[in-house]
């Protein structure tokens, strides 16, 4: 080595050789070639939970490494803060996979200094040579990432974990498979995808000038099965997921809810790599949330070979109620044949509940069994399936020939087990009627509540293994919640004598896991005794001034002895409008009110019935009423070229309608009487019928009499109403017309310097076309109806009319409106509504980086820069150690004084000068109604 370090004249062509030599034989290489033979990777991160920061996380990297190459010591962890650690040595004893993989792992902890998404990532340099699905794979780093979210308002977070390694291998001709046997410590949801395998252009070298590497793909990547590797790549026949299509193109796919990675099937040995995405998705008061991303890049080796896999044979997904033990039993065999000798079977399990679950392989051989065992327990219940991942692996003779796998995922949901032994019991007055249910305490008392459900009616119902909550479609309805450890609810919700109600309750688990118990027996009683009740709103007499309505009701039935003192009231609206007192009844037997002087040509009337009794115990009298009932309302739409009459009718009443037929009756041109045309079962609250074959120009004249029926009482099985006459000419229809709006400018709004001003108005401008539909429509409208609405799906509502084809809308507190346009003839007839035409928002919410609170009235407040109004804004905002420090809903423009502080404020009560944090939860008024949330930083300066 002197002799060496002296060659030359002055020594420096010397030791310019003798670095050359060193690197050529190995001795002298960059830090960055330290990473080269890298296979595959991923980081984990876990909360600092045995000192309570939220902002500590304690990082593990794991790193697959070829064995013929070069060790990796130690590496450098980017933390995704603008910071780094280098030097972080591998942990000791790493294990050796299959005989040519050593398993890595380097740990480190890491606090960051508040809310905020971090991608914590490694770049290694260099991939191995020579992987078919990307250019230059030995020069390619190697990219990896876990990006955290730290977010007081969701809670602390630990990233999902890949409990499989990534060693898994391939053969020719056969399909692969892989699962990463992702688990979430928190109970969130996990969704995998499929991705390009990235790098960072530069290396470490460009990394480490910001510490914050920006990845990009790997230069020429394709996926494994794309075609330019193996053109005439096909499917192999498998019965798993998806099942195999023999001769179809070969593909490669991951299941989103399970992870495992299905490629039918290879085609051409060599070195290719994947990576894969596990996205981690908390619900949240503001709904699901992506908190989380863990990106693994693992190599797939694949060989030409004899060897076959095994068959795996696992039991179906099992859902079980905390408590429950659960025994799986799976079998292996192995895949030898005639070319392929018999090798033993080796099985294995991963999951995040293993431990305290336990699985043992019980014999050995080519045909093998194991068990897995796991009890859980009340902690265990959550919305998402646990996934034990199992898989059978042969062991050929030699290194040569691959270990083959077979690999199946099984889901298994955990739910609360029922409410016991609930009891319904009646007690009250007739005034105020109580239900009192009772139950045993419940056995998960880590439960976040308790739901009491109701419906009318007994209902015999009996959940299966894995229903929790009630049955949709039951007729259920929540009337109340209560801790879990409560045993006692009463419910006092417009109960009525002589009805008889069904009560269940269930367990609800709290986030982010979530989930819910099975639901509880049922408790069903009836009150004694019968309430009065509407039976009838009939129309006896259609006209605009002298229209009449009979009413009529049952007479309530005493539960013991005689009524004191009773009368009805009897109160009419219309529609849903105010309540008018219309007869005052002492008679107990008179249930029958007719009201006359009405306009049934126009409206349609709400009636309201009140019963009144004195009881012995009470100078008061009890009081009970009666659902309402409406009258029922025809609606006429004639349609001139096709010659149909649409017929409609509506109704709300406590009896039901929808069991039996509704009767449609028609006047014809020059009749005077009205004859039954059809027959017709309704829906709860309306019915439809078309007439067909009339004869355009004519008038036609309908009613409807609907039938209707209380379930729980037999002699309240037919109750004819009518409804009002009414009238229609079959007409030739207008076209409708075609609607368009002139855009905003978006642009210029959000590039103005300040804000909206006060009390800021907008116009929208409307123009339209006479169109062509339907076909042979009349295009000679003398006007046009122009409507609005809030939203699209909101109620169209009648603004003005015009006899041009354009619209100005003028002094609008807000731009986000919908409109649409209707062509009227000159005989009145009207066309369909144009299609309706919404005018977008500039949807943009903009937060100052900086604000001076110091009473020069320039700047004071913290507020956003937006371009129409807000419904809402949730905003919270955080000093640097994550504490909050203001949280309000109150202003949807928040105008943050700096004030109003706890936890981070100077002895005035204000905040002290610094960097905050903030997130705004933000509903825009808008006619989609768009909700979006913000998070970044504001520096507060006094």
């Amino acid at each position: 080595m002197q002799a060496l370090l002296s060659f030359g004249k002055n020594g420096k062509w010397g030791a310019w050789l003798l670095a050359a030599l060193l690197l050529g034989l190995g001795w002298l290489r960059p830090q960055a070639a330290l990473a080269s033979h890298i296979r595959a990777g991923d980081i984990q991160v876990k909360v600092d939970t045995a000192t309570g920061n939220p902002n500590r996380f304690f990082i593990k990297f794991t790193l697959y490494r070829d064995i013929t190459g070069v060790d990796q010591p130690n590496v450098t962890i980017y933390f995704g803060d603008g910071t780094r650690q280098d030097g972080i040595p591998k942990n000791a004893n790493p294990p050796r996979i299959n005989g040519d993989t050593d398993v890595f792992t380097y740990s480190v902890d890491h606090t960051y200094p508040g809310p905020g998404n971090y991608p914590i990532s490694f770049v290694g340099e260099n991939r191995n040579a020579g992987i078919l699905n990307m250019a230059n794979s030995a020069s390619q780093t190697f990219y990896v990432s876990t990006t955290i979210t730290i977010n007081p308002a969701y809670g602390r977070d630990n990233s999902p974990i890949l409990r499989a390694p990534a060693v898994d291998k391939a053969a020719v001709g056969q399909v692969f498979l892989h699962n990463p046997a992702g688990y979430d410590a928190d109970g969130d949801s996990l969704a995998y995808h499929l991705r390009t395998c990235q790098q960072v252009n530069g290396g470490t070298t460009t990394a480490n000038n910001t510490n914050l590497p920006v990845p990009s793909v790997v230069q020429n990547y394709v996926y494994p099965d794309d075609p330019s590797i193996a053109p005439n790549a096909v499917q192999v026949a498998y019965a798993g997921v998806p099942v195999g299509v023999p001769g179809a193109k070969s593909f490669i796919s991951q299941d989103v809810y399970t992870g495992q990675i299905t490629w039918n099937a290879p085609a051409r040995a060599g070195i290719y790599n994947i990576a894969f995405t596990v996205d981690e998705f908390r619900r949240t008061p503001f709904g699901f949330r992506k908190i989380g991303t863990v990106i693994r890049d693992m190599q797939i080796i694949v060989t030409a070979t004899n060897n076959l896999p095994p068959t795996l044979t696992v039991p179906p997904d099992l859902c079980v109620v905390a408590g429950t033990p659960v025994i799986l039993q799976v079998s292996a065999i192995d895949g030898s044949g005639p070319n392929a000798p018999a090798t033993n079977v080796q099985l294995f399990a991963y999951s995040g509940i293993l431990p305290p679950a336990t699985f043992r392989q019980n014999n050995t051989g080519t045909s093998v069994t194991g068990t897995f065992r796991w009890t859980p327990d009340c902690s265990n219940v959550a919305d998402q399936p646990y996934i034990v991942v199992f898989k059978a692996q042969d062991t050929p003779p030699n290194t040569a020939t691959p270990a083959l796998v077979d690999i199946k995922p099984v889901r298994i949901t955990v739910v609360g087990p029922p409410p016991q032994n609930l009891k319904a019991t009646p007690s009250g007055t007739p005034g105020g009627l109580v239900s009192v249910l009772t139950w045993d305490k419940y056995t998960c008392q880590n439960a976040s509540e308790i739901l009491i459900f109701r419906r009318e009616g007994c209902y015999s119902y009996t959940p299966g293994p894995c229903d929790t909550g009630v049955p949709a479609g039951a007729g259920y309805v929540q009337v109340g919640s209560v801790p879990p450890t409560a045993t006692t609810y009463a419910d006092n919700q417009g109960l009525v004598r002589g009805k008889s109600y069904s009560y269940r309750i269930y367990a609800k688990f709290p986030r982010p896991a979530g989930g819910a118990s099975i639901v509880s027996n049922e408790a069903c009683l009836t009150f004694n005794g019968r309430s009065a009740m509407l039976t009838n709103v009939d129309v006896n007499t259609t006209d605009a001034s002298t229209g009449q309505i009979t009413v009529k009701w049952t007479q309530p039935k005493a539960d013991a002895g005689a009524f004191v003192s009773p009368r009805y009231e009897l109160s009419r609206s219309i529609g849903s409008g105010p309540a008018t007192l219309v007869a005052t009844i002492n008679n107990l037997a008179d249930t029958t009110y007719v009201d006359r002087g009405l306009n049934t040509t126009a409206n349609q009337y709400t009636y309201s019935l009140t019963f009144f009794n004195t009881v012995p115990t009470s100078t008061t009298p009890v009081q009970e009423t009666a659902p309402t009932a409406t009258s029922v309302r025809t609606s006429l739409i004639p349609d001139g070229i096709n010659k149909t009459m649409t017929v409609n009718w509506a109704y709300n009443v406590p009896w039901d309608n929808s069991k039996q037929p509704s009767r449609i009756y028609r006047k014809d041109p020059g009749s005077t009487t009205y004859n039954q045309v059809a027959t017709v079962t309704p829906g709860a609250s309306s019915g439809t019928y078309v007439d067909r074959n009339l004869t355009p120009g004519q008038e036609y004249c309908y009613y409807v009499q609907t039938t209707g029926q209380y379930a729980n009482y037999s002699f309240l099985s037919n109750l004819l109403n009518n409804s009002q006459q009414i009238c229609a000419t079959l007409l030739a229809v207008p076209c409708t017309p075609v609607l368009t709006l002139q855009v905003i400018n978006c642009d210029s709004l959000a590039a103005l310097p300040s804000y909206l001003p006060v009390n800021q108005v907008y116009q929208n401008n409307l123009r339209w076309t006479v169109g062509n539909t339907p076909a042979g429509c009349q295009a000679n409208a003398v006007y046009y109806r122009v409507f609005r609405a809030d939203t699209d799906g909101g109620t169209y509502t009648l603004i003005d009319s015009t006899t041009q084809l354009s619209y100005v809308d003028r002094n609008r507190p807000r731009p986000t409106y919908c409109y649409k346009v209707q062509a009227v003839a000159a005989s009145g007839q009207r066309s369909g509504l144009s299609n309706s035409a919404c005018q977008t928002d500039c949807v943009f919410f903009i937060l100052p980086n900086i604000f001076t609170p110091n009473g020069d009235n320039a700047n004071d407040v913290f507020r956003p820069k937006v371009s129409s109004p807000i419904t809402r804004t949730h905003i919270q905002i955080f000093n640097r150690w994550g504490r909050k420090v203001y949280e309000s809903d109150k202003d949807p423009y928040i105008n943050w004084t700096g004030g109003g502080v706890a936890g981070e404020s100077s002895t005035s009560g204000l905040a002290s000068g610094g960097i905050y944090y903030y997130l705004a939860e933000v509903e825009f008024a808008d006619a989609a109604q768009t909700k979006r949330t913000y998070k970044g930083w504001v520096e507060l300066i006094r």
